[in-house]
């Protein structure tokens, strides 16, 4: 009797072994960005600038893809991904970087791995191509997390990244933008209602990328020339580990964009993980709840790009439009400009 209980356990163990094994997952991969979010309305884009907008975002996320697809890991696509951003005039990042007041550029970036919980920034740079190459070889090589100013442009140029001239970032439609920020503040109480919309609209712009590679490790990076007219040496959320960029393993990665001061206050990209971590809530469920009752709540406004461990996206936003795009394991690309 004894003999043929045991035989039945072991027959049953078997099967319920044979059972797990064959609800192994297949390894799959995704990736998300965004360009920017704010007041973006159809009544105020034109057909021709809509179509290069949705070019350059179908182009940089397929850059991205491609390295996925071919093995490459989540570093490697969010830093390529975000070059092709870096280097359109079309989104406030490298070469379309918006002014400061004081007519120059001050860029800023970050980037985290998911693995291990490394992380590297840099702030207030003028003369690095390509700021999340920056962020990137902070992380990888020197004992920091965050360098800023001239010190930062020296580690880049030490580390052999492209180095530019402050003059290669300024753009003819950039150079307006200030112009027009800087009329419509002294103009003070004068100033109407599309003017204050326009100056609203300056604080938002910034580029992010968030991936998930075949090994199953989560990357995100994010890239900004900060708010038209800024003074001070303002800093927004963009380089904050926290705040503007977030990657873990065990939850998600997430890029953010928007009013960088509440971003902050909310440690925005780290609060939704934590939400994920702790309370056991999707990746879709915590960004809304944080894009909207916690950062909203306070009066902020902005968005987020993020993905999950298995592959499962969020793109949430409490503004009219957001540019971004996601390009899952099978290759659907979908691009999206406004809310609706």
């Amino acid at each position: 009797m004894k003999k043929i209980l045991f035989l039945s356990l072991l027959i049953a163990f078997g099967c319920k072994q044979i059972e797990t094994s064959d609800q192994t997952s297949t390894p799959t991969f995704g990736i998300v960005i965004h360009g920017g979010a704010g007041t973006i309305l159809r009544v105020n884009m034109t057909p021709e600038r809509e179509a290069a907008y949705r070019e350059v975002l179908a182009e940089a996320i397929q850059v991205g893809h491609t390295i996925l697809k071919n093995g490459g890991s989540s570093q490697e696509a969010v830093e390529k991904t975000i070059h092709i951003m870096e280097d359109s005039p079309l989104f406030n990042a490298g070469k379309g970087a918006v002014l400061t007041s004081d007519e120059t550029i001050e860029l800023d970036a970050s980037f985290m791995h998911g693995a291990q919980l490394d992380a590297g920034a840099i702030s207030g740079v003028k003369t690095i191509r390509h700021p999340i190459s920056a962020a990137i070889k902070v992380m990888e090589n020197s004992p920091h997390v965050m360098l800023s100013g001239v010190g930062a442009d020296a580690f880049a140029a030490s580390q052999g990244l492209e180095i530019v001239a402050p003059e290669y970032f300024f753009t003819e439609r950039r150079i307006n933008s200030l112009k027009r920020v800087k009329e419509a503040e002294a103009k003070k109480e004068s100033i109407s209602s599309t003017e204050e919309a326009f100056v609203q609209h300056q604080r938002y712009g910034t580029v992010g990328c968030v991936a998930l590679d075949l090994e199953g490790n989560l990357a995100a990076g994010t890239s900004t020339g900060g708010m038209t007219n800024k003074k001070w040496n303002r800093i927004g959320d963009a380089p904050i580990i926290g705040a503007g960029t977030y990657a873990n393993n065990a939850t998600c990665a997430i890029s953010a964009t928007g009013w960088g001061e509440f971003f902050i206050r909310s440690v925005v990209a780290h609060d939704i993980s934590a939400l994920m971590e702790y309370k056991g809530l999707s990746i879709q469920e915590a960004a809304h709840t944080v894009i909207h009752d916690k950062v909203g709540g306070l009066g902020g406004d902005g968005g987020v790009v993020g993905i999950d461990s298995k592959g499962n996206v969020a793109m949430e936003m409490n503004t009219p439009g957001m540019y971004r795009a996601h390009m899952d394991a099978e290759g659907k690309l979908n691009v999206k400009i406004y809310k609706d």
